[in-house]
């Protein structure tokens, strides 16, 4: 099964594909199988043309697994991996040249 656990938008800055983006969404995301769990931190910058522009593009996407392990899902462990998200975020918007912009959400967080 698989769960946003968290997702959130917020202003950014990045130049791919020669487009500008000045959003980016972030989750934490959570995969479990048999007594199996996975959860992975996601970006992808989006243009954010205006403020109702909220259109995805995949193309200026990252992913990183901050944790890998025989358990289930526990509400501690996401508690421990949403305080450091932005640690792995911040490298893989890094790895794509892009910048997330913390302090400006451009929408509330959805905790699923």
């Amino acid at each position: 099964m698989t769960i946003d656990v968290y997702m959130r938008y917020y202003a950014a800055d990045c130049l791919y594909g020669g487009v500008r983006r000045r959003g980016a969404k972030v989750t934490l995301t959570s995969d479990s199988e048999k007594g199996h769990i996975r959860y992975d931190v996601t970006v992808t910058f989006f243009p954010h043309a205006d403020d109702e522009d909220f259109g995805i593009s995949y193309d200026a996407y990252g992913c990183e697994t901050v944790y890998d392990a025989d358990g289930r899902r526990s509400k501690k462990r996401e508690k421990e991996l949403l305080s450091c998200l932005e640690e792995p975020a911040d490298r893989i918007a890094g790895k794509l040249e892009g910048k997330i912009f913390w302090d400006r959400p451009l929408r509330e967080a959805r905790l699923g």
